[in-house]
């Protein structure tokens, strides 16, 4: 305990050496930011502490409010973010630094207000009802320069931000809130307390009527509404839908049968609510007088007896009663008919024999009343069930009661005439065995054996009755869909007769079909003939079919849905057969080939085909299609240029191409660009592989060149166009990386014909036997894909085509010996192994081969007729 006192006064003494140095605290001034003599809940306060007279720095600052320390920090500022009402106080601060304290500052005084309040109202006031426009009022204190903001159960409500909105019940009911915002302080207010708005549905009248019970005829009936929950109704009445009476009561009276109907009522006031409900339609219906009957008991009555008559008049008992009698001696007669008299076999007929008193048996005859009755009924009617012809003639009957038997007078006699039933038969027209939607449909019913008057048709699908009563014999779907599809029949009716169901037809109805063409071939020599056929469905028949060549876009002309061709005709373009001979006269363009189908009266025609091309690899006179390098098998992922060459005025060209995706226009992608009249393919894929042609604006196409991209690294490099019997041609196997001839095999049809030696194969005067599929193999490289070389033979001409031919020669020789020459001085004069010459290549050619593979064994299928000299593999096509 000493020692602890020792140190306090140790410390006392320290302290006042060190007031004895500085006599004078610093002095702490608090202040306020944003001054502002209002503070709204949410906003951010600041306050600052500032030592004067102790330097800016190692001070520890203390916060007080209402002299309760709230906060201490090395920073001079305490900022309160966000402000609530519990913060309000006195607040002062002060300066530690060391044992060093710096006076406190004054205080100020932080006031922290609650946000304006916004109070929800409603107009009209009292219950709502269903159908009533509500007015809801957003009131906030103390400001004028609010927006709005509505909330329906919890969610943004209305896009308008007005003081006032109107809702519509019951569709708009539920819990409302309200809030502003503004731009000065306090920029927003509380919400709202929640206000339900709730409706109560509107009173419903009912009726009730008097008498009650049956209604008869010509009497009168009074009704009442009757609106529950209020008084001062005004009443208005309908019958059958439309108003009935200019009477605004609570009654009225009608007189029947006149006023007989369905009749409702509804009430109006002047107050809210200002309707009630309408009523439930109530039926006023007018019941038949009712029959009265006599009965006599016992009955039969014999003489002696005692009898008791009976008179009843319905289930009513508030009648009177009037009596009368005649004396009547006479034998009871009886009444014989029939429900048909002329019926069909298989059908059966009913006889019915009334006698004016009951208790009687029936005799019944055939051919002669005196004979022995066909049988007896105790009942007055006898039914002839599955009757045959046999079963027909006269009919008579009498009735007997008693013992010994008292018999009454015979009937007259009814004649049942029985004949077979006729038998329904049902056609379709037209009677194609398959029907596509939107055709036209005629089924025709005949009544064989039963005339041709006075017949109703019924009509049936898949047996259910759907049209009961037609007086015409034949029934027209018109346009047809797939929903019509069924098995139909029909039967005829005649009064109480009906004829045999016919036997059932069977309606099938497809989709819109879509003809299908295919071209033979799709490759051809110069003047050969073309077969194009058309196909719609294998089923369907009665077809007519229109053909038509494709031609770029036109306004004004039959194109195609996507308008990726316009179609013209072919001259007589419609046939009965389903395919049509193109025999060109000259080279055969390339061109696009169109067919659909036409049927019925008026005509349906099917969608139009997809377009098939007939490709020919003939350089046409005014435009053309070369390619670069010219060769028809591409290595992947190298470049390709396609060029659309014109010497005429044709204008507006495009490169298209056929591949297995389809046919679709070249240089649209980010690895295709355009250089005037030329598409560069920069960097090629297999999916290139195809059939490449150019077409132009005036309708006029290039030659067609096909080119393969194979997935391997080897290639045959061969000519793209057909060799002329006795040209030279060179054909050389390529590997993707190796730029100089490699050793490779090489094979016709499938047979070695070149061990691999060098890198190409030279056949110097090629034949008709030289025309074939060739490839070439590169060991442990793999190999290419098959090309066809098609050999063209010249057929000899005329003595001037000859003398011109000889001239024509005698110059190329000339020309060829001049640059042998040229090329023998500079052989002599180079040093290192001169370089080979290009040999010349035939085209490859694919003829009556499937698309399959045309556009997959890679094999160049051109036809054209070329000169030696442009069988260079490195030139352009």
């Amino acid at each position: 305990m000493t020692f602890f006192v020792f140190v306090e006064v140790l410390s006392i003494l320290i302290y006042c050496g060190h007031c004895g140095e500085d006599d004078e605290r610093p002095i702490a001034v608090l202040t306020l930011q944003p001054n502002w003599k209002q503070i709204f809940i949410g906003e951010t306060v600041t306050m600052r502490c500032d030592i004067q007279g102790g330097g800016d720095s190692d001070w520890q600052y203390e916060w007080h409010n209402n002299t309760k320390s709230v906060y201490s920090n090395k920073k001079p500022e305490y900022r309160i973010s966000p402000v609530y009402t519990a913060n309000s106080g006195s607040y002062t601060c002060q300066g530690v630094k060391g044992i060093k304290r710096s006076e406190t500052s004054d205080a100020v005084q932080l006031t922290v207000s609650a946000l304006p309040s916004a109070t929800l109202s409603v107009s009209p006031q009292g219950p709502l009802y269903s159908g009533d426009t509500v007015t809801l009022q957003c009131d906030i204190p103390d400001y004028t320069d609010w927006t709005y903001y509505w909330y329906r159960n919890n969610q943004p409500f209305s896009s308008t931000h007005g003081k006032t909105i109107t809702i519509s019940l019951p569709d708009q009911d539920g819990q409302y809130q309200c809030a502003g915002t503004r731009t000065d302080r306090p920029q927003k207010s509380q919400l709202s307390r929640a206000l339900s708005i709730q409706f109560i549905a509107l009173p419903t009248a009912s009726m009730s009527i008097s008498p009650q019970g049956l209604l008869y005829s010509r009497e009168t009936v009074t009704l009442q509404c009757v609106i529950p929950g209020y008084t001062d109704w005004m009443y208005y009445w309908y019958r059958n839908n439309q108003q009935f009476s200019s009477q605004t009561s609570e009654t009225i009276t009608i007189s029947l049968p006149d006023q007989a109907g369905q009749y409702q009522c509804q009430g109006k006031r002047t107050r809210r609510p200002q309707w009630s409900n309408l009523s439930s339609s109530l039926p006023i219906i007018v019941t038949a007088l009712p029959e009265t009957t006599l009965s006599v008991e016992p009955n039969p009555v014999f003489p002696g007896e005692t009898v008791t008559l009976t008179c009843s008049v319905g289930s009513d008992s508030s009648w009177s009663y009037k009596c009368s009698a005649h004396d009547l001696n006479y034998q009871p007669s009886t009444t014989l008919t029939s429900d048909k008299e002329n019926i069909f076999t298989g059908d059966s007929v009913t006889l019915s024999c009334t006698v004016e008193s009951p208790g009687w048996t029936f005799y019944w005859y055939r051919h002669r009343p005196d004979s022995t009755p066909v049988t007896t009924t105790s009942g007055y009617s006898y039914t002839l069930s599955w009757v045959s012809v046999s079963d027909g003639g006269q009919y008579w009957c009498r009735a007997g009661r008693g013992d010994p038997v008292y018999y009454t007078l015979y009937s007259d006699s009814v004649q049942i005439n029985i004949t077979e039933k006729p038998v329904a038969f049902l056609t379709l027209q037209p009677n194609w065995t398959q029907i596509f939607i939107r055709e036209t449909v005629t089924m025709r019913c005949d009544i064989q054996g039963g005339g041709d008057s006075d017949w109703n048709y019924r009509w049936y699908k898949n047996s259910q009755l759907f049209s009961p009563f037609n007086t015409k014999t034949e029934y027209r779907i018109s346009p047809v869909y797939m929903s019509n599809s069924g098995l139909y029949t029909c039967e005829g009716v005649k009064g109480n007769k009906i004829s045999k169901t016919s036997d059932a037809v069977q309606l099938t109805v497809s989709g819109k079909p879509k003809a299908v063409l295919s071209i033979s071939p799709q490759w051809l020599n110069p003047g050969d003939s073309v077969t194009l056929s058309c196909e719609v469905d294998k089923t369907s028949t009665g077809w007519r079919f229109s053909w038509y060549r494709t031609v770029p876009y036109r306004a004004g002309l039959p194109s195609l849905s996507d308008k990726s061709y316009s179609l013209q005709p072919l001259s007589d373009n419609v046939t009965s057969e389903d395919s049509y001979t193109l025999i060109p006269a000259g080279p055969t363009p390339t061109g696009g080939y169109v067919c659909r189908a036409g049927r019925g009266d008026p005509v349906y025609d099917t969608l139009y085909s997809e377009p098939q091309f007939l490709w020919s690899g003939d350089l046409q006179p005014s435009v053309s299609l070369r390619i670069s390098p010219n060769t028809t098998q591409q290595f992947k992922s190298k470049s390709l240029s396609l060029s659309c060459e014109e010497k005429g005025n044709s204008t507006g060209w495009r490169l298209m191409r056929n591949t297995e995706r389809g046919v679709e226009s070249v240089c649209v992608s980010n690895w295709e660009s355009i250089t005037g009249s030329t598409c560069t393919i920069s960097y090629t894929f297999t999916r290139d592989s195809g059939v490449y042609w150019c077409e132009y604006g005036s309708g006029e196409y290039s030659n067609a060149v096909n080119i393969t991209v194979p997935a391997g690294d080897v290639i045959l490099e061969s000519p793209v166009h057909p060799v002329t019997e006795g040209d030279s041609v060179t054909l050389r196997c390529k590997y993707w990386t190796t730029s100089s001839n490699i050793k490779a095999d090489f094979y016709k049809d499938g047979v070695l014909i070149k061990n691999g030696t060098t890198g190409e194969m030279t056949i110097p005067a090629v034949s008709k036997s030289d025309e074939g599929f060739y490839k070439c193999k590169y060991p442990d490289k793999g190999e290419s894909p098959e090309s066809w070389m098609t050999v063209r033979v010249v057929s000899p001409g005329s003595s001037t085509s000859v003398l011109e031919g000889v001239v024509v020669g005698l110059v190329v020789a000339g020309v060829l010996l001049v640059i042998i020459l040229v090329l023998l001085c500079r052989f002599k004069n180079s040093k290192g192994t001169p370089r080979p010459r290009e040999p010349t290549r035939t085209p490859n050619r694919t003829k009556d081969l499937p698309r399959v593979r045309l556009l997959m064994l890679g094999g160049a299928h051109i036809y054209d007729t070329i000169n030696p000299s442009d069988n260079n593999v490195n030139g352009t096509v």
